[in-house]
């Protein structure tokens, strides 16, 4: 079963908002434990491009700002329903989901 670690970066207003997203598509789940995730505060940066309706700053105009970095857990099977939970859930236009394959030896 390949497993692969999800990072999103979100506001703090809706972080816990995309955590129960999260764990309600079924992430976070590791041998005997449910619901397991980090969240650290982290500086982002960005730039609205013409045509772009930003959740935050203005377009054309660099833009740093506070937000949570999010990290769980799923396996690839779930992957699909995580993202879909998650983009609900996020109000960025643009949310920044990674999934990256894990190793396991």
């Amino acid at each position: 079963m390949t497993r692969l670690k999800i990072e999103i970066s979100v506001p703090e207003s809706h972080a816990e908002a995309v955590i129960e997203a999260l764990h309600g598509a079924g992430a976070g789940r590791v041998g005997a434990y449910a619901r397991c995730s980090s969240v650290w505060k982290v500086t982002g940066s960005w730039q609205a491009l013409p045509g772009s309706q930003p959740y935050d700053g203005e377009v054309g105009v660099t833009q740093h700002g506070e937000e949570c970095r999010i990290e769980s857990v799923c396996d690839v099977e779930q992957a699909a329903a995580v993202q879909r939970a998650v983009r609900a859930a996020h109000p960025y236009e643009e949310a920044v989901i990674h999934f990256l394959p894990l190793y396991e030896p």
